[in-house]
């Protein structure tokens, strides 16, 4: 018979919502109402209370590791008789080492909320005054190479990206490269924007977003070097829901698509606008049910346990419980 695991042996500590929240400590609020509102997703379910009792200590957190990740980097470049230990300037091409950071979790989660609420309040620090936030939804092949390879079914899976284009965005990054560009993609027209990137030029801190970013293959039996993209992670970050509960954010925020950007016909979705109410729910339970759900079954939800940090949130969107990897 399986015994239960002792807590005393799982490699996280986990908090309370009330008691993450005292870790916060004297951190100062620098968003204000306004802010907040325009950071929130499309079901306006962040408060003041959500920054203020998770997502402040979490920043607090994050700066006091990025702190101690740039002493680090300057202890090993003087170790390594670099210029940046030594305070002069770099060659170009070449300079400090971004943080990065990796958000993880299913569709629906919130996790483009998070990335967005965390950009905003660690550029507040002193130490991190540039923050970018890329996802990784511009390394999606492009519909025409999905439906070619007969992937349109499996978007978001993780043989729907482009993994040698983001594993070589994010080593010229860590590299410190100047002016890295990354593809764009537009969740209006449900693909890879032809010919349009966004830049990253060596920000403090890099925020990664995306739904297999902790994702693992079995390594070779011959131990050669096979990068994963977590390996170029500082931290990385879970945001985890039960199955039932993603189910019904998910038909929610379709339901509400419906009813404002897939109305307009340029839409990749229009076509869903013009379904009744109850056609519409049955159309958004079978996206969930045959791709999103089973995506997060066998590809996502096992990445869970690599995380640095785990927020787990219940059915009123807020976070209720938050488990730390212990160090």
């Amino acid at each position: 018979m399986d015994q239960p695991l002792d807590p005393s042996l799982s490699p996280y500590r986990t908090f309370s919502r009330a008691e993450w929240a005292t870790l916060r400590q004297d951190t100062p609020m620098t968003l204000t109402p306004a802010d907040i509102e325009r950071l929130d997703g499309l079901n306006a379910h962040l408060s003041l209370a959500e920054v203020e009792q998770i997502y402040l200590p979490l920043s607090r957190l994050l700066s006091l590791y990025v702190a101690a990740t740039q002493k680090l980097f300057r202890a090993m470049s003087y170790f390594l008789d670099r210029p940046e230990g030594k305070g002069e300037e770099t060659r170009d091409g070449e300079g400090k080492m971004p943080y990065i950071i990796g958000i993880a979790g299913s569709v629906a989660v919130g996790k483009s909320t998070t990335a967005r609420v965390l950009q905003a309040l660690l550029a507040r620090w002193p130490n991190t005054p540039k923050v970018d936030l890329v996802t990784t939804d511009g390394f999606l092949y492009p519909n025409a190479v999905l439906r070619r390879e007969g992937l349109m079914e499996k978007k978001g899976f993780p043989e729907s990206y482009d993994l040698p284009l983001l594993l070589r965005f994010l080593s010229e990054i860590k590299a410190g490269r100047r002016r890295v560009r990354a593809p764009l993609y537009s969740h209006f027209f449900y693909d890879v924007l032809p010919d349009q990137m966004v830049e990253v030029d060596r920000p403090d801190i890099l925020i990664v977003e995306g739904l297999n970013v902790l994702q693992t293959t079995r390594p070779p039996k011959d131990g050669k070097a096979i990068p994963f993209v977590s390996d170029f992670f500082d931290f990385s970050i879970y945001i985890d829901a039960d199955e039932d509960v993603l189910e019904h954010w998910y038909v929610d925020r379709f339901m509400h698509l419906r009813h404002t950007a897939f109305r307009d016909p340029l839409s990749y979705f229009h076509r869903y606008s013009e379904l009744t109410e109850d056609g519409a729910r049955e159309r958004a339970l079978s996206i969930w049910r045959t791709i999103n759900l089973p995506n997060l079954t066998a590809n996502i939800l096992p990445t869970r346990q690599r995380a640095d940090l785990i927020l787990r949130k219940a059915g009123d969107h807020e976070v209720a419980e938050v488990s730390l990897r212990r160090l």
